[in-house]
């Protein structure tokens, strides 16, 4: 049973330092589920080299690129087998354009990728090769697509005009000159009007081609840009209802402030008010007790007098 493609992906997305790690942690989890047959396939998983790993990050996280690509090698090879040179010079300048944009395009996925080497030692002229080499080579074109590199290939590169095949002419056989018919040379007009018609048919068909990929590209970035601009202007939206949701809250904020500064000051007051008032209630109290004391004190003096006015009277009686 082969292993998950997910984890194939996310096994040769990762960095060639981890690769080793994340296999091995990998097929001891498929031996734990009880599925030693996984973790077999998994175990036989090889660890790519940089530049391989670098070309598995474009074809894994930009198929569309390199299917392009693709396409292009099929055009080059149709060009180059009914030897246009004009058709082939052009689309060889087309090439080094193409690459040059994956190699760019290969750098960033690396400075995004978490874990992978340095910007100045990544092998770029290694992944160049390579894309080179799948333009020419339908297999490692093939091992490009499936993400599965485990390294970098080369190519020669793709002749400008190719050379036509000569026959040799020897010493011991002349040719014979060819004889005068002119209905054979019309014939032969013939032929070569036609495919003459023919070679511009195709370069014309093949103009079209790169046209209608250029028209599939802006329509397709055009796609992109609109989504971008809706996206941008939701994300505008949202940022001016945080904006002022923000201004609302500070707002809400400054009135429980203010209130519970009035608050404060309210609580000061009454707290003042009140002890003026505790104050005026010990003095009240003070004044009763006084005034109690008073009253105790003048009691005291009257009932003094009515005492010494009962004694005196007592005496008097008995004097009689």
């Amino acid at each position: 049973m082969p292993p998950p493609r997910d984890l194939v992906r996310r096994l040769y997305e990762e960095p060639p330092d981890r690769f080793v790690a994340t296999r091995d942690a990998a097929v001891a989890e498929a031996r734990r589920a009880g599925d030693p047959a996984t973790a077999r396939e998994i175990a036989r998983l090889r660890r790519p080299t940089v530049a391989a790993w670098l070309v598995n990050l474009l074809a894994i996280r930009c198929p569309e690129l390199v299917a392009d690509l693709g396409r292009l090698a099929e055009a080059l090879r149709a060009a180059q087998r009914d030897l246009r040179g004009p058709r082939l010079r052009e689309l060889s300048a087309q090439r080094r354009a193409v690459v040059a944009a994956l190699v760019a395009e290969v750098r960033r996925l690396a400075a995004d990728a978490e874990g992978g080497p340095p910007g100045g030692k990544l092998p770029l002229a290694e992944v160049e090769a390579t894309l080179n080499a799948a333009l020419s080579d339908t297999t490692v074109a093939e091992q490009v697509r499936t993400g599965r590199l485990l390294r970098a290939a080369s190519y020669a590169g793709f002749g400008e005009v190719p050379r036509p095949q000569l026959r040799l002419v020897t010493d011991d056989a002349e040719p014979a000159p060819p004889a005068v018919d002119r209905a054979t040379d019309r014939d032969r007009d013939r032929v070569a009007d036609r495919d003459r018609n023919r070679r511009e048919r195709d370069e014309r068909a093949a103009e079209r081609a790169v046209r209608a990929e250029r028209v599939r590209q802006r329509r397709a970035l055009e796609r992109e840009l609109t989504k971008a601009r809706t996206d941008q202007g939701r994300a505008e939206a949202e940022l001016a209802g945080a904006a002022d949701a923000e201004h609302d809250g500070t707002e809400e904020l400054a009135d429980i402030e203010r209130s519970l500064a009035e608050l404060e000051r309210r609580r000061a007051e009454a707290e003042q008010e009140l002890s003026r008032r505790k104050l005026a209630r010990r003095a009240a109290e003070r004044a009763v007790t006084a005034a109690r004391r008073r009253t105790g004190e003048v009691e005291g003096a009257i009932e003094a007098i009515d005492a010494e006015e009962g004694t005196d009277a007592g005496g008097g009686g008995g004097a009689d």
